[in-house]
């Protein structure tokens, strides 16, 4: 390439940059692409024993044009009673995870890796102020952990190290992995604390299986601790049982029978019974049945068997009282119940999206997660004869000064009866006659749904393309949680079939209303939602003018052979295995209807995806691309998974996803866009000359 002709290239590119950003941000009081780099959340919030202090983890996303790329930093911050605003304990380029407080309230504990640490330890920092030291090392990851009511000993979670004949022959060159044979276990341990709160020798417990979740009963007597018959997450989200076990020797001394997906639990305050969350059976996709079983185990009791709803968290109030989040439909309340009584809302719906809950040792405190269509996650409080919860955090003040478009609850029928509900962001400057162009935010699962809170994020910009003159449509189709048992198994066993219908739907019952011009609507979604998206683009074609799919499937019938959950794919979503029904399978792939693409598809991948497998992508992108009746493009990321969480990686989705539907439903359409992205080669280009 000449001199002349590169420089000319620079030019235009340079043109292309200034009018792109132009368009994305000459109006910093509007939600932009960029405006993702700045969003700090909430991710888990603890109270302290007494009730009077909540400790926070906060998310804060690393700026990829000037850090190195990474996951987002997680800090710790502290808000007392006294302070007007929440107080930073561990800040900067940390990592801080799993918070609780010591027993006797006066230190918070997490888990990091730190200078020094060759693996993931225990620390605590005091709330007098100090700095956090290390209490707990092990010659693996500490992943989990629970003090005893004394605060004499702590119990743990930690994968079984690799074997040193391994070790030894991998030095060798000998590095052949044998697939789903060399499976490390976790294990439960439990070591004494000494004066200080150092930890001491610990010892292992014999129990079979890989443990997951492990809680200390405030009797002391007993841990609970979840067990799988393998570390496979198939087996970890099908098949973990609740055991009950003498932290001394490790004999256990109660199973809860139960079956299919385990969720969260909280011990009775006299370690008598153990609250869960758990499916209703097998073949249940979600985990939200409020159950309730002697921790002696045996067949636990359904709460709320009935309950057009789903729980989230719980935790116990009294003796004889349970508080837990509830959802339903796309709000979330606070409930008080009785074991033997009907349940109180003591948080009405309308407020913010609850998402975490932590109670105080008296039950009469808790710190909660939550969010609303104005801001993100944050920390709130609330106290026991409190009708509101009580926002603590604000971490992202900057937000008060940014015009975020209206967002709606809707709901509308399917072309069956079937009620369906979401949420519709509307366009920041209004309705334009004829309606308003229309991307539809197709969730992941199914065994998903969205609650009317913050709902934009990387993968969903809602507020992002709002901004940009789109409607944006969050459909929960069928299968969806938060409304019953029922509805989130509807779907099963008919993949592609009245699920994806309802979004379809939904779509025309907004252009009816003239909100939507049915003309230009694209679709996107992730995992699940990737399927739907694939779909979209082919079997249903003729209703999406683009496409974006992100980590999805486009064959069911391979996608089975390389996935890590065929016993959950059997159990609750196909309720068939191929062999059973090939032409099913084959017929609701979207590969199937290649021949019908009509709908220009952006497609986008982890390399490194265990869940959906990267060939999913591939496969799709080869029938397409050898057809050549619409634009395909497929875009990998190297060392993402099954979703990204990588600051660049994010933004370059975000950014080719708002680029694409710009391109092909409100823009030219024709020739797909370059291949790299004006705004983040402006910003490359800048800080390297920088």
């Amino acid at each position: 390439m000449s001199a002349t002709n590169s420089a000319a290239i620079r030019l235009l590119l340079a043109v292309a940059c200034a009018l792109v950003a132009l368009g994305a941000s000459a109006d910093d009081h509007v939600f932009s692409v960029d405006h993702l780099l700045q969003i700090h959340q909430v991710y888990e919030a603890a109270i302290s024993p007494d009730g009077e202090t909540i400790a926070y983890t906060l998310n804060v996303p690393r700026d990829p044009y000037t850090a190195e790329d990474g996951p987002a930093w997680r800090e710790l911050h502290v808000v007392g009673p006294d302070d007007r605003e929440p107080r930073g304990f561990i800040t900067g380029e940390v990592s801080v995870r799993s918070i609780d407080f010591t027993p006797d309230g006066e230190h918070v504990a997490f888990l990091s890796k730190r200078d020094g640490d060759e693996e993931t330890a225990l620390y605590a920092i005091p709330l007098a102020g100090g700095e956090a030291r290390r209490i707990l090392a092990h010659e693996t990851a500490v992943r989990d952990y629970s003090f005893s009511p004394d605060g004499r000993h702590v119990a743990f979670l930690a994968r079984e190290p690799e074997p040193e004949v391994r070790e030894k022959l991998a030095d060798k060159g000998f590095k052949a992995e044998i697939y789903e044979e060399q499976w490390r276990y976790v294990r439960v341990h439990v070591a004494p604390l000494d004066d200080h709160g150092l930890a001491g020798e610990a010892s292992e417990l014999d129990l079979e299986g890989s443990a997951s979740m492990l809680h200390w009963s405030p009797d002391g007597a007993h841990l609970a601790v979840a067990l799988a018959p393998t570390p496979s997450v198939d087996d970890g989200i099908m098949k973990r049982i609740l055991h009950t076990v003498k932290p001394e020797t490790g004999e256990v001394v109660g199973r809860i029978d139960t079956e299919g997906k385990l969720g969260g639990l909280a011990w009775s305050p006299d370690g008598s019974q153990i609250a869960f969350l758990a499916g209703q059976d097998r073949h249940d996709p979600a985990n939200g049945r409020l159950m309730l079983a002697a921790a002696t185990g045996g067949e636990p009791r359904d709460l709320r068997p009935d309950w057009l709803g789903d729980a989230e968290a719980v935790a116990w109030h009294d003796d004889d009282t349970l508080i837990y989040i509830a959802h339903e439909g796309l709000e979330t309340m606070l409930v008080r119940q009785d074991v033997g009584g009907d349940p109180e809302v003591v948080v009405e719906p309308g407020g913010p999206a609850l998402r975490s809950l932590d109670v105080s040792a008296d039950g009469r405190h808790a710190a909660l997660t939550a969010d609303t269509p104005k801001h993100p996650r944050e920390a709130y409080r609330w106290e026991r004869w409190d009708d509101q919860v009580q926002r603590v955090s604000s971490s992202n003040p900057w937000l008060e000064d940014v015009e975020l478009a209206k967002q709606e609850m809707i709901a509308y029928e399917a072309r069956d009866g079937v009620s369906i509900d979401g949420l519709l962001i509307h366009p920041l400057g209004g309705v334009p006659s004829g309606g308003a162009p229309c991307v539809v935010m197709v969730h992941g699962g199914p065994e998903a749904h969205y609650s009317n809170g913050w709902i934009t994020r990387y993968v969903t910009p809602g507020q992002i393309l709002a901004a940009r003159g789109f409607a944006v449509f969050y459909p929960n189709y069928r299968g969806s949680t938060g409304r019953g048992v029922d509805f989130a198994m509807a779907g099963q066993g008919d993949y592609a079939g009245a699920e994806f219908n309802d979004f379809v739907d939904g779509v025309d019952h907004l252009a009816a209303q003239g909100i939507v011009d049915r003309d230009r609507v694209g679709v996107t979604g992730g995992s699940y939602g990737g399927f739907a998206s694939a779909w979209a683009a082919t079997a249903l074609s003729e209703h999406f003018k683009a496409s974006v799919m992100f980590v999805g499937v486009s064959d069911q019938i391979s996608k089975f052979g390389t996935t890590d959950i065929p016993n959950e794919m059997y159990l609750v979503h196909a309720r068939s295995w191929p062999w059973e029904a090939w032409d099913f399978y084959r017929e609701r792939s979207p590969i199937y209807h290649a021949e019908k693409h009509r709908t220009p598809l952006l497609i986008l991948h982890g390399k490194n995806d265990p869940r959906v497998h990267p060939s999913q992508s591939l496969i799709m992108y080869r029938y397409l691309k050898t057809l050549d009746q619409a634009p395909v493009r497929l875009v990998w990321y190297p060392g993402e998974g099954h979703g990204n969480r990588r600051a660049a990686a994010r933004l370059d989705y975000a950014h080719r996803l708002v680029r694409w539907m710009e391109h092909y439903v409100t823009g030219p359409g024709g020739e797909m866009p370059p291949v790299d992205l004006e705004p983040v080669v402006e910003k490359v280009m800048e800080k390297d000359e920088e």
